[in-house]
């Protein structure tokens, strides 16, 4: 049973750890966008696609009840 609880706090780890990779990756090509006079849809889908994970990676979190401040 220990060593089940172990992998869970790696997961839960990695999961954090991945939460903020796509937090910084989201922002950045937030703030690239935001300076951009004509973004290109190309931009734009990645945006898209690295809010949709964030969010999703943070409902995951929620669900399991995890967090940084731990």
């Amino acid at each position: 049973m220990g060593n089940r609880k172990m992998k869970q706090k790696v997961i839960d780890r990695q999961l954090l750890d991945d939460i903020f990779k796509l937090k910084t990756e989201w922002k950045n090509l937030k703030s690239i966008l935001d300076r951009s006079i004509e973004p290109s849809e190309i931009g734009m889908y990645d945006l898209s696609v690295a809010e949709a994970k964030y969010f999703f990676l943070l409902r995951e979190a929620r669900q399991r009840k995890i967090s940084a401040l731990r």
